[in-house]
């Protein structure tokens, strides 16, 4: 399965390279094909922000395979980042 990701960040804050960081690892550690993934920092390209409607950041986007999901944070939480973008064995809802 082909992942279309956009992460999108807010400069070289700490929150945004631990963004980028733990979503390297994600996809490293559990996509048998590396996405399609771009990382879009609002200060170099704000019109980006505004083209995918993001109102905080860090906000990771899957656009594909659909549905298109957000996740907003630093994605520390692998356990809920891979059950919201559906990697893996889907866990009941409720459980993390």
């Amino acid at each position: 399965m082909s992942y279309r990701l956009r992460l999108i960040v807010a400069g070289s804050t700490l929150r945004s390279r631990q963004a980028i960081e733990n979503l390297q690892r994600l996809c490293r550690e559990n996509l048998d094909v590396p996405p399609d993934l771009e990382i879009i920092d609002i200060y170099q390209q704000p019109e980006r922000a505004k083209e995918y409607e993001v109102i905080a950041a860090p906000t990771l986007i899957k656009l594909l395979p659909l549905p298109v999901r957000r996740i907003v944070g630093d994605l520390s939480r692998l356990d809920r980042v891979l059950l919201a973008l559906e990697i893996g064995p889907s866990l009941p809802l409720g459980r993390s």
